[in-house]
């Protein structure tokens, strides 16, 4: 194969200089030499079909090459379709939708470690000519550049320009590459480390951040122009903030912002910006505040984007009501036929301006459409978090089952993308999800692993949400004093406080859980806060929950109709799960008043929310209430535990569970020795004889009554 690859070569620009390269003709590597058939399908032919598909994956990256292109290629060389058959019978490539994949990531190393340098730059002048009058410059100069065997200004510039260009709808795999591949060919240091930057920017769009790094890492920014280190910190900022201390990031982020200020406006308030999501990360609204009220007023910049700012500015500084106009205006913004074609970084803002508000239904179109732009044209960096705003405003919603399909995509995403902080978001998600769904075990293996990255990264977010969804468990549960225990600090003052975007979210269970440990006092101070963040409109549900609140702490004369007044605040929106629960200590409270007739029909009520939205744990909790009304439920299984009274079955429960009768004493709020004489009377109803026996019963009956 003495002639094809090397007259095929295209033409050299003025400022090539392989030319003059005379090992460019005879270069044939071991396994790639031979003669060539007229079917195109010896092994030194698959050789250099490999060869031509290995180096044009350098500018796919992800999508593999165009399979018309190496077509072209191979053909300029006088291969035969047939090689191409021939290299997928054996195993080594793929064609799939018009793309040519390497099965094995190995089999490119392998393929460019065998190949001289020579016969590679002549495989790039190939795959140049090949691209030739398609729909974008990038391909063919970004072979040309990879052909190149010395510094080429001018190629690395009209390399660099077309990276720049959306000519061709380049991916950002395939705008990172083409900057790298620019760096390489530029003469001045600083220019070199800009395109390195920027190729590093753009592996981080593409969800490689490690490549990002390494790229950032061959800039060398300790001492160059300050709007240079200003990029560059930006970048790393930027990467920090999807797996590193989230603290880190914001510090960094800032400095990147004052270094941008004067020469990149543009790119210091993205740094800006980044660093208020890195403060909400941390649960710090300080920060947030000060990020967001920082850098100066820019001459026609984004109404939109200026609207954002003043209006998350007021809301961080305890001015809800002055910021709600301006975040109006972001969310309808998004909303007209002006805003269909917005990128998915201003939907994701229209989408956080429509949950401050509490309109739900406008943040789950807002970053609906911000996934599916993101899954269009990327970046792909943004696919986990547009998922982890849905799956956050679904469960918000109510809608469990729709948060947990957009979370468990969305922690695939992030794994997928390096993007451990948002994998902790979404962890904590489930488990909230599954804190409804009666999966204990879940609960813990979610919280678990949004906790363990939550600690080293100061994600606050992460943590209340993973605390909140074990205390739902262990309400759920029937576990009070636990539930109380983990939410008083979150929704208490103090340093150990929650994230404040959540606590008041928590306060229900919370208040819950400390009027039935007899906890009134500090019921009462939370049903305080709760009441004044009901008034600022931040959550369709908390009206209704106000009242149910205010029923728990209430007289007897006055409770039911607060009752009556929590579920007519229910029907003005949706929400089975919250619905339900106030339908179940509505009816609890019925049936301790020896009122069993009325207590069934809430009972009932609160069976039907629960199944219809899948609240495993919690129907189980309405199909107890309802046997201690005389009433064994609908579709519910006969089992022993009927034989027992609320009280002894709340004391079985506790029994199986673990707890002394000391325990179980102080979380039902009785006397030791009124545990005793109940626990006598189980042991007898039951036919157990030790703690043992019961726990395997009582597991045995509740696994049958949560799965009907």
């Amino acid at each position: 194969m003495s002639g094809p690859i090397a007259t095929a070569c295209p033409a050299q620009p003025a400022d090539r200089v392989d030319t003059a390269d005379p090992a460019d003709a005879p270069a044939t590597p071991a396994g790639l030499a031979g003669p060539v058939g007229p079917e195109g399908t010896g092994p030194a032919e698959a050789g250099l079909l490999l060869l031509v598909v290995a180096e044009g994956e350098r500018d796919a990256r992800v999508d593999g090459v165009d399979a018309s292109v190496v077509l072209r290629a191979a053909g300029a060389c006088g291969l035969g379709a047939g090689v191409l058959d021939a290299a997928e019978a054996a195993g080594h490539l793929r064609l799939d939708g018009g793309r040519i994949r390497l099965l094995d990531p190995g089999l490119a190393r392998a393929v460019r470690a065998t190949a001289s340098a020579a016969r590679r730059r002549a495989a790039h002048r190939l795959l140049a000519d090949a691209h030739a009058g398609g729909p974008s410059a990038l391909p063919v100069l970004f072979h040309r550049a990879s052909a190149a065997v010395a510094p080429a200004p001018g190629l690395g510039d009209a390399l660099a320009a077309a990276a720049a260009s959306p000519a061709g709808r380049p991916t950002h795999a395939e705008r990172s590459a083409a900057w790298a591949r620019a760096a390489g060919l530029a003469v001045d240091q600083e220019l070199r480390a800009v395109r390195l930057i920027d190729a590093a920017d753009q592996a981080r769009l593409a969800g490689l951040p490690h490549r990002a790094r390494e790229l950032l890492a061959r800039a060398g920014c300790e001492r160059p122009a300050r709007a240079v280190r200003g990029a560059a910190q930006l970048v790393s900022g930027l990467l920090a903030l999807q797996d590193g201390p989230v603290a880190d990031a914001r510090e960094v982020l800032l400095l990147a912002a004052e270094s941008l200020d004067p020469a990149d406006p543009p790119r210091a308030l993205a740094a800006r910006l980044a660093a208020v999501e890195a403060s909400w990360a941390a649960g710090d609204a300080a920060a947030c505040a000060e990020a967001l009220d920082q850098g100066p007023a820019q001459p026609g910049s984004d109404p939109l984007l200026a609207a954002y700012r003043a209006g998350m500015s007021a809301v961080m500084h305890g001015r809800p009501d002055a910021g709600r106009p301006s975040l109006r205006e972001v969310v309808a913004g998004a909303g007209t036929a002006a805003g269909v074609h917005d990128g998915p970084e201003t939907l994701l803002r229209a989408g956080n301006a429509a949950l401050v508000l509490g309109d739900l239904a406008a943040a789950a179109r807002a970053d609906s459409r911000a996934l599916a732009v993101a899954r269009a044209t990327g970046p792909y960096v943004l696919v986990a978090q547009a998922l982890e705003r849905l799956a956050y405003g679904e469960l918000r919603a109510g809608r469990h089952a729709r948060a947990r399909a957009h979370a468990e995509d969305g922690l695939r995403t992030a794994a997928g993308a390096g993007q451990d902080n948002l994998a902790a978001h979404h962890h904590a998600i489930l488990a909230l999800v599954a804190s409804v769904e009666g999966s204990p075990e879940t609960v813990a293996e979610h919280a678990t692993a949004a906790e363990r990255v939550a600690a080293a990264h100061g994600l606050a977010q992460a943590a209340t949400l993973s605390q909140w969804a074990r205390a739902r468990a262990d309400l759920a549960r029937g576990r009070l004093a636990e539930a109380a225990a983990r939410l008083g600090p979150l929704v208490g003052a103090g340093p150990r406080r929650g994230h404040f975007a959540i606590r008041m979210l928590a306060a229900p269970c919370f208040v819950e859980a400390a009027v039935r440990t007899g906890q009134t006092e500090a019921a009462r101070s939370a049903v305080a806060a709760f009441a004044h963040w009901s008034e600022q409109g931040a959550d369709p549900q908390a009206p209704a929950q106000l009242a149910r609140c205010r029923a728990l702490l209430s007289d007897p004369e006055e409770c039911e109709a607060l009752f009556a007044a929590a579920l007519a605040r229910h029907d003005e929106v949706a929400g089975d799960f919250e619905r339900g629960r106030t339908q179940l200590l509505y009816g609890a409270w019925l049936r301790r008043r020896r009122r069993p007739g009325e207590a069934r029909g809430r009972l009932r009520d609160a069976l039907v929310s629960f199944e219809r939205g899948g609240a495993l744990g919690w129907a189980a909790q309405a199909r107890a209430e309802l046997r201690a009304t005389g009433d064994a439920g609908p579709g519910e299984p006969a089992g022993p535990l009927t034989l027992l009274t609320p009280q002894q079955l709340r004391i079985a429960r506790c029994v199986a569970e673990g707890a002394t009768n000391r325990e179980v004493a102080l979380r039902l709020s009785v006397s030791p020795r009124t545990v005793d004489h109940h626990l006598r009377n189980v042991f007898a109803a039951l036919g157990v004889r030790s703690r043992v026996e019961l726990s395997r019963l009582v597991d045995r009956a509740e696994k049958t009554t949560a799965h009907p």
